[in-house]
């Protein structure tokens, strides 16, 4: 025989149960599913039927004919998603934030001292930012200019498609305007055809 609050507390345990660890996990799944299929899969670029990367995760691209994102402290492994965690005291920090500088500057034949934005110089928090700023991208044309033998037209076109894809600040105040690197890559692809 139960006592009646090992009873009550069992009944409890079983609504609560089926509740909060079967219904409400498919309502959400579901609710995704048919009011945000992309988003809620992901929001995965998909050509010729294979998975080709996610505009939410950034992926490295290293070629010279594509717009590179922001620096990863995980190699762009989203698993173990994170940050470096150096402090601004740190002389890691500052090596590594020197050797990306002197990189950026040289792959875009820029010339130096050049304010460069600090999300090139920076791995973000969590290590897979999708985004980087239109200042980023607009410094990088001259590089995807020349590694794809653009005219000048085709040079004002690109300038033009980092415009196109540019998003705007959250809430229209927060931050700045950003581009997603695999959007802008994908166009860049396009417009090359």
């Amino acid at each position: 025989m139960l006592f009646p609050s090992v009873k009550s507390s069992l009944k409890f345990l079983i609504i609560f149960t089926v509740l909060l660890g079967a219904a409400y996990p498919f309502a959400i799944y579901f609710a995704g599913q048919i009011f945000f299929p992309d988003k809620a899969n992901g929001s995965l670029f998909i050509q010729d039927g294979k998975i080709k990367g996610s505009y939410l995760i950034a992926q490295e691209f290293k070629d010279d004919k594509y717009f590179h994102p922001r620096p990863s402290a995980i190699n762009y492994n989203p698993l173990p998603s994170g940050a470096s965690n150096l402090s601004e005291t740190s002389a890691l920090l500052l090596k590594e934030y020197e050797r990306r500088k002197k990189i950026f500057i040289q792959e875009n034949s820029l010339s130096d001292p050049v304010k460069l934005p600090d999300e090139m110089l920076f791995a973000s928090a969590s290590g897979v930012d999708p985004d980087i700023s239109k200042e980023s991208a607009y410094l990088q044309t001259k590089r995807i200019t020349n590694a794809r033998n653009f005219n000048k037209l085709q040079g004002r076109q690109l300038l033009s498609l980092i415009d196109s894809v540019a998003e705007p600040p959250q809430f229209g105040v927060i931050g700045n305007e950003v581009v997603n690197v695999l959007k802008l890559n994908i166009k860049l692809d396009e417009m090359s055809k």
